[in-house]
């Protein structure tokens, strides 16, 4: 274990700035160790020494016996470079500050900020913060905080299996608040602010090692690194994270259609899929996915079975199960049969299975209908709906979901629309027996979905299957990038840039008698827009294409022409997280459409498919309507090479293949158009090539 696992682990917590003073926030962690029960040394630092709320307190923290284990900091700005001066005289592995003043203050904060980090790193110092509430451990009774939420009389604090970590204190501590309303258990509560030097990522990831800890809920505002997040999500425990900045993070303008799609906030959530972490909107959803974490058992896949004592329930949860991603199973003939001689007359055997307001006379309805889902092997997990049911009524379908689910070892989630006073000992009972349950159908759906993201088997990413292409020049036009292309084994169209207008016709007459033909005109990116494409050209034609699209002042290139197919979009860029490879349904119309998909490289195997396949438009690519299907093999072969050729690529690079057509038959993926683009400060020159979209 690290230096960071003090913040739950700390046998000596040393409390500088600490105080009597009512009120003060320096009084308020002395109070909750001492009220809350810690049973490790607590060494409250306080220039005038004495004696703080009875214990022992020392003029500095030198002064203070070692080993010292975490140190927490309460003092004004500029006593915290002395503070964390003297925690590194001191042999301190790890520091709170809790201070404000720092980088959320401006430039000047933010200066002061990078000179504590440096200064405790060269001393062998962690730091949590500044600017944040602190840390507490419902396990160890560490509470290394002045969240106000360990002030109220009737806090429960017991041992928990739950981690929350969070930049935001307020939010972090307001979000435990909420949990332990709910019945559930936190057995870990973290905040990091302004995450200078540990981030709440590296807690996450050094949480993820405790072997009580069930789930890792986290609330970020930037993610710092995707090798802890790589890390984090290999850990095997599930994890759930609340970011927020979706819109600040989509507004990047870029020059070509990838850049305007694969905003980072996309490309986070492509990752997150693509590590098997969940995502949530807000707080609500993320305490409804803690609630199924706390709870051991995992689905298999993604079939839901419905069972409900509602018909508008179960309709409602049938609804939900597509908008979380999942399937609603297809029960076997065997299931459907059996059901039959279950379910009344007036109720309903096809997934969603209604069982009515029957089950109120006769109780063993639950228990027959989920004997026969939980034996199905085509439901993954069971969503088990009923509306206002009372008290005994309440516990007999408890005591049959539970049966349910100790014999199958499938989770069941459970729906339970009503008020509490209908049975205000549900709640409990429902926890009691590992079922977790929501007020509504779509919620439970929702976390049924977490589940699964959590619970998926992972692809493991591969080593890149050999050396990359190296990068085009900044100004390499669309011939010469068609030329690297087809060297790393993507298919281009037959031509090459005509000499002059007679060149042009013979260039026609080689390719066909029909071509195509377009201007290579540096920077100018929508070719088609700007007149730059001429499609279907004859030998006729030829010359007087060639003057028109020449004007424009560059050269002409002209080209076979493409078979009929899909045409699409591929791309990768660097970003925050790293390189990210994109297809997109549309070709010139991808933005229009916005239906893409993203990973981040390298992929591992089977990625490309699941891409394509992930895209909402992806029966055009299937043969839509009777139509042929296009060639979707070579597409993915298309993708991994694309994902190959740019490994060594520099950092602020766009490759645009758009389009990108597919054809029928097995007729292979052609690029119709390339562009390639180098952020301004990634090179001398900053250039640009053409694109048709």
């Amino acid at each position: 274990m690290s230096a960071i696992s003090a913040l739950w682990n700390a046998g000596s917590i040393a409390v500088i700035g600490a105080t009597e003073r009512p009120g003060a926030l320096g009084r308020k962690p002395m109070d909750f160790l001492l009220r809350h029960g810690y049973e490790g040394r607590i060494l409250p630092v306080n220039p005038r020494g004495g004696e703080v709320l009875g214990v022992p307190a020392y003029r500095s923290l030198t002064e203070a016996p070692g080993p010292v284990d975490l140190a927490l900091i309460m003092v004004a700005a500029d006593r915290v470079p002395g503070a964390v001066d003297d925690c590194i005289t001191a042999g301190v592995p790890l520091a709170i500050i809790a201070s404000s003043g720092f980088a959320e203050t401006g430039d000047e904060g933010a200066a002061l900020q990078d000179d504590l980090v440096a200064r405790a790193r060269a001393g062998g110092l962690r730091l949590i913060g500044p600017n944040c509430i602190g840390a507490v451990s419902f396990n160890n009774r560490v509470l290394a905080t002045f969240s106000p939420l360990f002030g109220a009389e009737s806090v429960p604090f017991e041992p928990g299996t739950l981690a929350f970590v969070s930049q935001s204190g307020a939010l972090g501590f307001g979000a435990a608040s909420l949990a332990l309303q709910r019945g559930l258990r936190p057995g870990w509560v973290v905040s990091t602010g302004n995450d200078a030097d540990v981030t709440a990522l590296e807690v996450l990831r050094e949480l993820s090692a405790e072997p009580g800890c069930t789930g890792l809920l986290g609330y970020l505002e930037d993610i710092p690194d995707t090798a802890t997040l790589r890390l984090l999500a290999e850990s095997g425990k599930p994890v759930a994270l609340l970011k927020s900045g979706r819109t600040e993070a989509g507004g990047r303008a870029a020059a070509s259609h990838t850049g305007a799609l694969a905003t980072d906030d996309r490309v986070l959530d492509a990752a997150l899929r693509q590590f098997g972490i969940a995502r949530v909107d807000d707080i609500d959803e993320l305490l409804d996915v803690a609630q199924a974490f706390e709870f051991p058992l995992r689905p298999k896949g993604p079939k839901v079975a419905v069972v409900t004592t509602s018909g508008g329930s179960g309709i409602l949860a049938a609804d939900a199960v597509e908008d979380a991603g999942l399937e609603l199973s297809g029960l076997s003939a065997e299931s459907t049969a059996a059901l039959a001689e279950i379910v009344p007359p007036f109720g309903a055997v096809d997934n969603p299975v209604d069982i009515t307001a029957t089950v109120l006379s006769d109780p063993s309805l639950f228990d027959k209908s989920l004997d026969v889902l939980i034996a199905d092997p085509s439901v993954d997990i069971i969503i088990a709906c009923f509306c206002v049911m009372a008290g005994p009524d309440v516990e007999k379908a408890v005591t049959a979901l539970s049966k349910a689910a100790r014999k199958g070892g499938k989770p069941i989630l459970v729906a339970r629309t009503g008020a509490d006073f209908l049975a205000p000992d549900a709640p409990a009972q429902l926890r009691d027996a590992g079922l977790p349950d929501y007020p509504t159908p779509a919620r439970a759906l929702r976390a049924a979905s977490a589940l699964w993201q959590v619970s998926r088997p992972r692809l493991t990413a591969a080593a890149p299957a050999g050396p990359g292409v190296p990068a085009p020049a900044p100004d390499a036009t669309e011939p010469q990038l068609k030329a690297l292309l087809a060297a790393a084994g993507a298919t281009v169209p037959r031509g090459r840039l005509a000499t002059g207008a007679e060149d042009a016709a013979r260039l026609v007459a080689e390719l066909g008698g029909s071509a195509v033909a377009k201007a290579v005109v540096p920077g100018l990116l929508h070719k088609s827009e700007a007149g730059g494409v001429l499609v279907g050209i004859t030998e006729d034609d030829a010359p007087a294409a060639y003057d028109k699209l020449a004007a424009l002042g560059g050269g002409v290139l002209v080209e076979e022409l493409a078979s009929d197919g899909v045409e699409v979009l591929v791309g990768a860029r660097t970003s925050t997280l790293g390189t990210v490879l994109t297809v997109g349904l549309g070709g010139i119309f991808t933005e229009v459409l916005d239906d893409v998909s993203h990973r981040l490289l390298p992929l591992a195997p089977g990625d490309a498919e699941a891409m394509i396949a992930e895209l909402r438009g992806a029966a055009l690519l299937n043969g839509a309507r009777g139509t042929a299907p296009a060639d979707t093999a070579a597409l993915a072969r298309l993708l991994e090479r694309i994902a190959l050729t740019v490994q060594d690529w520099p950092e602020g690079f766009e490759l645009d293949l758009n389009p990108v057509r597919v054809m029928k038959d097995g007729g292979g993926a052609v690029v119709l158009d390339a562009a390639y683009t180098l952020t301004a400060g990634t090179a001398g020159t900053a250039g640009t090539t053409g694109t048709t979209g």
